[in-house]
């Protein structure tokens, strides 16, 4: 197979094929050529982040047996409520998932890996089992893929310059040297390119806020589209890789909801579509066809309870009132910005033709088609607090619901901003949105999916959290409500 030129993997490079064909002893043989002298192996724990167990190489062998067999590890360590007489669970490397570490002390290859319980079944309440899991029951239903990226919003904070001071809500694809942590972002996008996330592009975001000792730049970083399952994993990559950068530069990153009493908050907004075959099933010649319609009132039918997996700290919930941009109503609009849900402007063939000739006068090159109809459906409610892999697994459900639905059809004609009604809000408290998932989790549960102690658990940790915050002040008290702000300051 011949490999792209412009390939970004190197792995891919030096094997010579593609990274879902890797396999174990590809993984030796890089290791070997690169001399590199040590493999992490990479999971996702429970908190959403992302964890390392370190090896050595100590042979050719042993080598093998780490990428082949995996280890063991102590779930109730990673997972909470795990029974401690019976926590030890395996970590199962997933070879398609290998890149090259550029962090740490020496070069390292660093894989992701799947958990399995002590008989060898996918852990049921493990993030990548639950999100795949969710897939498969949407493809086995529907016949239908689901892909999704995010568009992954951070502020790097730093001292206030003096030369070309950042001018506050101007930060927006702004260039240097205006722009503040561009060389942060470019790095960041070098390493992910790398490590196999495709990318779309990474700018500067609107926030820009300018304190007494301290200035917030916000960045934000557009993925590509993939299944479901990787596009989780990339998210996870790519909030560590922003955080290692930052780290390096002697900058702190958060993606928090809120970051200050003034400015933007930080959001995570998913776009997805509906893949048949490699070809869109969300669009016709007209554009956004029935199908796509079905998916938006899977996602709006569900929205309120999947809250609880994209707005987990009480922050979530100011930034939804507070924002400009932030939704709060339960509707859907084309390129409408204010909704929940959006259908954000696709290149179509005829006017991409007029665009490009005009552009380019006499200009005679192709215009490459992409092999998927780019057309996304945009939900506008996660922000950096969010368990991405359960998030995503949600949202499968919620479209599984919607494609099946009768009538999804009519929930969707009737949430369209078009038609300019009175429309159901979001949760305004973790309270509200624990009370979601409760009457929704019937739905998520289905098909074994969510696990219900799973379920149980983020219901208690919600509650909790409110119960916790309301004990200490309300958060319009500007004192409480900056402590409230720092407390969950990094998230996910």
């Amino acid at each position: 197979m011949t490999i792209d030129t412009l390939e970004p993997h190197p792995l891919v490079r030096l094997l010579g094929k593609p990274s879902s064909d890797f396999t174990s002893e590809d993984l030796v043989q890089a290791v070997d050529q690169l001399k590199l002298s040590q493999v992490n192996l990479r999971y996702v724990g429970g908190d959403g982040r992302l964890k390392t167990l370190a090896f050595p190489v100590n042979s050719r062998d042993h080598l093998l047996e780490v990428l082949t067999r995996g280890e063991r590890v102590d779930g109730s360590s990673v997972f909470a409520g795990t029974d401690t007489a019976s926590s030890d669970v395996y970590i199962v490397p997933r070879h398609r998932t290998a890149f090259l570490n550029p962090f740490g002390e020496r070069e390292s290859l660093d894989i992701l890996c799947s958990f399995y319980d002590e008989s060898g079944k996918p852990l049921p309440h493990a993030r990548e089992q639950i999100v795949r899991r969710a897939a498969e029951a949407l493809t086995r239903e529907t016949g239908m893929t689901l892909e999704a990226f995010g568009e992954l919003e951070y502020y790097l904070v730093d001292e206030p310059e003096r030369i070309y001071p950042v001018e506050e809500e101007r930060g927006y694809q702004e260039s240097g040297p205006f722009s503040k942590g561009q060389r942060v972002r470019e790095q960041v996008l070098g390493h992910l390119c790398a490590m196999g996330v495709r990318l779309k592009y990474a700018h500067g975001e609107v926030g820009n806020i300018l304190e007494d000792d301290r200035q917030l730049v916000q960045h934000e970083i557009e993925l590509q589209p993939a299944p479901v399952e990787q596009a989780a994993d990339n998210l996870v990559l790519a909030k560590w890789v922003v955080r290692e950068v930052a780290h390096a530069h002697g900058v702190e990153a958060t993606f928090a909801p809120l970051v200050s009493g003034e400015g933007a908050g930080n959001g995570l907004h998913i776009h997805s579509r509906l893949v048949r075959d490699g070809r869109s099933v969300i669009v016709d010649e007209d554009g956004l066809n029935d199908t796509g319609r079905e998916l938006i009132a899977g996602y709006l039918s569900a929205a309120s309870a999947l809250t609880a997996f994209g707005n987990t700290v009480p922050t979530s919930y100011l930034r939804f009132s507070d924002g400009d941009e932030s939704p709060e109503d339960i509707c859907w609009g084309m390129r409408d910005r204010t909704g929940l849900v959006r259908v954000p402007l696709a290149w179509s063939g005829n006017i991409l033709t007029d665009m490009v000739a005009h552009a380019n006068p006499g200009g005679t090159g192709t215009i490459v088609e992409p092999a998927t109809h780019p057309q996304t459906v945009e939900l506008r409610l996660g922000d950096g607090s969010a368990d991405v892999h359960l998030l995503l697994a949600g949202m499968a459900v919620a479209a599984t619901r919607g494609l099946t639905d009768p009538d999804s059809l009519q929930l969707a004609e009737r949430l369209s901003t078009a038609d300019h009604e009175d429309f159901d809000q979001l949760p305004a408290s973790c309270a509200e949105s624990a009370d979601a998932l409760e009457a929704a989790r019937g739905m998520f549960e289905a098909d074994d999916v969510f696990p219900a102690t799973l379920i149980d658990s983020l219901l208690t940790d919600l509650r909790d959290i409110n119960e916790r915050t309301l004990d200490e002040g309300t958060a319009e008290d500007g004192t409480t409500r900056e402590e409230l702000i720092r407390r969950h300051w990094h998230v996910g």
